[in-house]
Parts: C-alpha cells; structure tokens; sequence
C-alpha cells in the first residue's frame, strides 16, 4: 500500500501524462525485473532443497547401516554367551572326570591319587582363572553395551520408532542374563553332586592335558574374537558422531532454507500484488491517455479550424 501511494504521488508529481506513463513503464519494467529475478532465486532454492532431501536420504541409509552394525554386535554377544556356555560345560566335564579319578586311585593307587589331586588343584586354579576372566571379559562386555545403549539414546531422540527396537533388546538381554545365573546355579548344583563321585585311573591324564591345550586354544580364539569386538564398537562410535554431527548440520540447513524460502515466497507474494495493482492502474491510465489524446485531437481540429477562420478574416479585414 506504501509503495502505490508513493507511486502515485510521483506520478502527480510530473505534468504531462506521457512522462506518467513513461514513468509507469519504466516502474513495470523494474517489478517485472524483480519477479524475474525472484523466479530464480526460487528455483535455485529449491534445488538446494533437492539436493537437502537426497542428503537425509543418504543420512537414512547410513543409519540403517548403523543399525545393521548393532545387529552383528547383538550376534557377537550372543556367540560370546554361547562360548561361555560351553567353557562351563567343559568345566563341569573335566571336574565330573577328576572326581571319577579320584574315586578309583584312592582304591589301587594311593601315590597316584596324590599326583591326580595335585594335578586337580593346578587344574582347579587354571579354572578359577579361566572363570575370572570370563566374568571379568562379561563385565566388560555388559560396559561397552550400556556405553552403547547411552549413545543409542541420542539416536533415540530424533528416531522415535527405534524405541520398541531397544526395549526388544533389552528384554533379549535379561533373558539371558537370568539364563547364565539359571545354568551357574545348576553347575554349582551339580558340583556338588559331583564331589560324592570318585574319578578315573591315571591313564586318562593324556587326556586332560589335550583337553587343556584345547582350551587354551579356545581362549586364544575367545579373546581374538573380544579384540574385534572391541574393533567394531570403535568403528561403530565413530560412526555414530560423524553421524550425529551430519545431522545437526542438516537440520541446522533445513531450517535456514526453510526461513529464505519463506522470506523469498513472501516477497514472490507481494510482487505479483504489486504487479497486478500495477496492470489494473495501467488499465486505467491507458484508458484516461485514450481520453486525453482524443480531446487533443478536437483541440488540434478547433485550434486549426479557428486558425483558418482567422485567416479568412485577416483577408477580409486586408
């Protein structure tokens, strides 16, 4: 409203109305310049708002692939369970064995039964450690899935549909933990039982000191296994950040184009209205210049009539 009520007294401003209707030529010629102009800047915004959305796309496919990532770290702990389950297992074997050996060398051999209880002992601490740092590599697992479990929840906030996910994960986690305390108090149950039987002959010793260099191996394997656990828990926090710091600097992005845009249309806007106000003005001084050169041209006609009038009464004067 502004902008046509200084229009207008710029053009009250001039006398004769073609310098008003130069005047508003020329005013046309610079709003159509600037809608131009606006029409540009439009689709380069919205190019720019293109190439936003293949971005978060791709920020998408990155977070599946971190989810993905999860997933094989959900397996890994799974597997180290599994081989937990199975060093137990053995353990149990190997003391159901010895308390069998124990039973039959305290009949024959009672120097033998000396050396297969201080092979039992040695045995016996070679498992204690073997149990310490199985709870000592579980306690460490149980951190570094809790330490995940805080990053995850920062994911969780802009992805709220992966909460069941957690939740399921979770559950999948108490499950087995009261598992593993189910099967500790059944091998503590059995040990028990197994201490009133007695153990092999010393024959059999071989045998354990193979069934030893597999556990070694085992264990060899187990913590090669931790060691690329721990590998891919660091890839998967770098992965993370570089993630999160992407994704603020994709919505911080978004919002500023959001804002141009708006800023943009609202200027398209206000063009356009000041443009058809302009065209229904020009309308109206086209019409008015259609007046005022047709009154010219009946001055023109009763100036020329009267000229040769003038003339005629010069002559009749002379």
């Amino acid at each position: 409203g502004k902008e046509v009520l200084l229009l207008m007294q710029a053009l009250n401003t001039l006398s004769t109305p073609e310098e008003k209707l130069a005047a508003l030529c020329k005013k046309y010629a610079d709003l159509l310049e600037e809608s131009r102009n606006v029409q540009k800047q439009m689709k380069i915004l919205q190019k720019k708002q293109a190439q936003v959305v293949k971005e978060k796309v791709h920020l998408q496919s990155e977070h599946s692939k971190a989810i993905l990532a999860r997933s094989k770290l959900e397996s890994l702990c799974r597997e180290l369970q599994r081989h937990n389950k199975t060093l137990k297992e053995e353990s149990m074997q190997q003391a159901r064995e010895e308390e069998e050996r124990r039973k039959e060398a305290t009949a024959h051999f009672q120097i033998t039964l000396n050396e297969i209880q201080a092979q039992l002992e040695q045995h016996g601490i070679h498992n204690a450690k073997l149990r310490q740092e199985n709870t000592e590599l579980g306690e460490k697992l149980r951190k570094l899935i809790e330490q995940y479990a805080l990053r995850e929840e920062h994911i969780d906030k802009v992805f709220k549909h992966k909460e069941l996910q957690q939740q399921l994960v979770d559950a999948k986690l108490q499950q087995t933990t009261q598992l593993i305390k189910e099967a500790e108090e059944k091998h503590q149950r059995e040990r028990e039982f197994l201490l009133k039987e007695a153990t092999e002959s010393r024959h059999k010793c071989e045998q354990m000191k193979q069934q030893e260099a597999q556990l070694k191996q085992q264990l060899s394997l187990y913590m090669d296994k931790f060691e690329e656990f721990q590998t891919t828990m660091a890839k998967s926090n770098e992965l993370f950040t570089t993630f999160r710091q992407e994704m603020e600097k994709m919505t911080k992005k978004i919002k500023k184009l959001e804002k141009e845009t708006i800023v943009w249309r609202t200027k398209w806007e206000n063009n356009n209205k000041a443009l058809l106000q302009m065209a229904e003005e020009k309308t109206v001084r086209d019409k008015e210049y259609k007046g005022f050169q047709i009154k010219l041209e009946r001055l023109e006609k009763l100036c020329r009539a009267l000229q040769t009038e003038r003339n005629e009464l010069n002559e009749k004067v002379e």
